[in-house]
């Protein structure tokens, strides 16, 4: 599965089995992405892959750690590596194929805006689950995982 920024300048690649989504509705989630949530695929670095443009790659991170990865040349947010090192948080929105996705989670839904309706599908979590917890939700149902 490809997916790409808006202009095509960064382009990568997951492979495997693809977890299933989650939407984050947490107030950084909201400013980076200008919208209500900001849907996302949490992915094991072994199955991620720079296809091209990864020096085109702008890095922001707040003092609290919150991080954002983003095109320079276009501004789309774009994939960038967990804490730990172990995968990547990937934007669900650049995704060029997404027939085979679910979503599977809310989370910060105790700090939503008070205008987002937020879908009765997936568990929906006040604040973060744990990372543990949250991989174990997103593999649930997927044959291999």
């Amino acid at each position: 599965m490809r997916g790409s920024c808006l202009c095509g300048a960064v382009v990568f690649e997951l492979s495997g089995v693809v977890p299933d989504l989650y939407q984050c509705h947490c107030s950084l989630c909201r400013k980076v992405t200008g919208s209500s949530a900001n849907a996302a695929i949490r992915i094991a670095a072994q199955q991620f892959r720079w296809i091209r443009g990864s020096e085109q790659i702008s890095r922001y991170a707040t003092d609290s750690g919150y991080r954002s990865h983003f095109c320079r040349a276009c501004g789309s947010p774009l994939p960038n590596p967990r804490g730990d090192g172990s995968g990547y948080w990937v934007p669900a929105g650049l995704l060029d194929d997404t027939a085979d996705l679910n979503l599977a989670a809310h989370l910060y839904v105790g700090s939503r805006a008070t205008w987002d309706v937020i879908a009765d599908t997936g568990q929906h979590f006040d604040e973060m689950p744990n990372a543990a917890a949250l991989d174990e939700i997103l593999r649930h149902g997927k044959p291999g995982a």
